[in-house]
């Protein structure tokens, strides 16, 4: 009985020891917390870009309230529309060069013979058109007008596709007689136009989305606050301190 008593008591104390022990133990630390993990990638696409490598600046002829594009070419006479269809063909003689494109400097020169007497007269009903709506000094602007139609038929973005339309309207006039050439002018001269129209389309659409895409991803700029700056000069410069006159042992500058 005796002997149980001191095993129990013994054992108790082992016990407490041990407790004792693992309370005075350095505690385990726990493991770190997991990353956050990382942000959502945000994919920003590309601003978009004027088509066919224009200039962003660029300013395309506005609609009209018939929402028709006020091109160069808008509400011509059918005397004009000769002329300008001539400054298309010499615009696309000189510009047009490469091999496919022989046949336009072929056919320019024969229009230029062919037609020569319907051409000149043409031009007088150009001037005589100009002379009506600008008095005597019609000169200036139809130099004007007509700087812009050669701007217009030169311009380098479309001069690809001006260039295919020139170059089946050069084949087309080999053939054409000079009692045709006002209806030929009429007909062609739309078909110039086309090619530019279907460009301002596209140049519309470019600012649209570039407009879209400024919203949504350009940051915003803003102005600093204007400080005013307080004054502390003079009102009035002092003038300069006249200079010394010469004397008879000063010589003069």
């Amino acid at each position: 009985m005796g002997s149980q008593m001191n095993k129990k008591l013994i054992a108790g104390g082992v016990t407490l020891a041990v407790a004792a022990v693992a309370a005075c133990s350095p505690k385990a630390i726990p493991p770190p917390p997991p990353p956050p993990p990382p942000p959502p990638v945000v994919y920003i696409p590309p601003r978009p870009t004027p088509p066919l490598g224009a200039s962003p600046l660029l300013v395309v002829p506005p609609l009209g309230l018939d929402g028709q594009r006020r091109t160069i070419n808008a509400g011509i006479l059918p005397t004009q529309a000769v002329w300008n269809l001539r400054s298309a063909y010499n615009v696309a003689a000189l510009g047009c060069l490469r091999p496919e494109y022989a046949d336009i400097l072929i056919g320019y020169k024969k229009f230029l013979i062919t037609h020569k007497k319907a051409l000149v007269t043409a031009n007088k009903a150009v001037d005589a058109d100009f002379k009506k709506r600008n008095g005597a000094a019609f000169i200036r602007p139809r130099e004007a007008y007509m700087t812009q139609v050669y701007n217009y038929y030169a311009f380098p973005p479309t001069l690809p596709s001006f260039c295919d339309t020139a170059l089946v309207m050069a084949r087309e006039s080999m053939t054409l007689k000079s009692a045709d050439l006002t209806a030929f002018g009429l007909r062609y001269i739309p078909q110039f136009d086309l090619v530019y129209l279907n460009f301002y389309r596209s140049y519309d659409q470019y600012k649209a989305d570039a407009a879209g895409w400024d919203a949504k991803y350009a940051p915003v700029a803003v102005a600093p606050l204007a400080v005013p700056v307080p004054l502390t000069l003079p009102l009035t410069l002092p003038l300069p301190a006249p200079a010394p006159a010469p004397s008879a042992t000063t010589p003069a500058r």
